[in-house]
């Protein structure tokens, strides 16, 4: 899923700031797992900007709503008769979400009030963590399920750099060398030799220094 965190209060103030009255619009996707912009993370916020607002002796008016989803046309549609009623609408989706909105209903300001970070899942219990970098071309088959190109800081696909020592990786003693999990994991399943099977090098015009990317189920597509 994508994992995401809310912006500072501070930050989202200051994009409304000469707003009265605001819409802030959930999403039920990823944003609601990681426990980020689901109805819930909606209330919330828009009582901390009521409490903020009044605080300054400026009363905002702030309403919800949470749809299913912010990246498909058919639930943001449902915010037709709705978007226009406000000043501004803040958006707590992914990245996505403010975009496909914007597009729908080029009339209004939308404001994003989440800071898209990765691909990931949970780890424990409150603690998210990057597993995919959408390289667009997984090769994890090669690594024993292990990502590399996400989880090795510098993306590296041919073994360990030198500042890995102790398991850990040198940017911080709490990040794992993915390359020292991955050799281990070889080692001990006794295949060792399948990291020096020469592979062709990655093609990256798949990734995002590839350029905008697009997917197509031709099945799924009618006119």
């Amino acid at each position: 899923m994508i994992v995401a965190d809310r912006k500072p209060i501070n930050e989202i103030l200051d994009m409304v700031k000469e707003s009265e009255k605001v819409l802030i619009v959930g999403c039920k996707g990823c944003v609601t797992v990681c426990n980020v912009g689901g109805a819930k993370e909606v209330g919330i916020l828009a009582s901390i900007l009521r409490i903020a607002r009044k605080r300054e002796g400026r009363p905002l008016e702030v309403e919800e709503k949470t749809i299913e989803r912010q990246c498909d046309p058919e639930y943001v549609a449902q915010l037709k008769d709705l978007v226009g009623e406000y000043d501004a609408v803040i958006s707590m989706a992914c990245g996505v979400g403010p975009q496909f909105l914007s597009e729908a209903y080029p009339e209004q300001r939308f404001f994003p009030a989440v800071n898209t970070t990765f691909f990931g899942g949970a780890v424990q219990h409150g603690i998210w963590a990057e597993r995919c970098a959408g390289c667009g071309n997984c090769v994890i088959h090669y690594f024993d399920g292990m990502c590399p190109v996400a989880r090795c800081s510098k993306s590296l696909l041919n073994g360990p750099c030198g500042g890995s020592a102790g398991g850990k990786c040198e940017i911080s003693k709490e990040v794992d060398c993915i390359w020292d999990m991955i050799v281990r994991k070889k080692m001990e399943q006794g295949r060792l030799g399948d990291l020096l099977e020469i592979k062709p090098a990655k093609d990256w015009r798949t990734a995002r220094d590839g350029g905008p990317r697009r997917s197509v189920r031709e099945e799924l597509v009618y006119e």
